[in-house]
């Protein structure tokens, strides 16, 4: 991955290549492929004709749609909040 010489050190680029944004989630490039066909993650953006770059952002949000891990068991989604009305 190569990083442009123009973009600060402190400032972390918005988009990112294949092999960054699956680095990025803690999966193999091969995995994130997956991923991205079955739609757990989302599809690259296109920068020109030949190149695409992930949003590091809607990475974020599909991590956060993820189902957590039960140690085994199904995850259960949390509805401790549910009989609380909303105002």
């Amino acid at each position: 991955m190569t990083r442009q010489t123009a973009l600060p050190a402190a400032l972390p680029p918005r988009l990112i290549s294949r092999d960054a944004a699956a680095a990025y989630i803690c999966v193999s490039p091969t995995i994130f492929d997956e991923m991205v066909a079955d739609g757990r993650m989302p599809a690259a953006r296109k920068l020109t004709v030949r190149r695409i770059a992930w949003d590091v952002r809607e990475l974020d949000s599909a991590v956060d749609r993820l189902p957590r891990w039960s140690n085994g068991a199904p995850a259960v989604e949390d509805s401790s909040w549910g009989d609380i009305d909303a105002a």
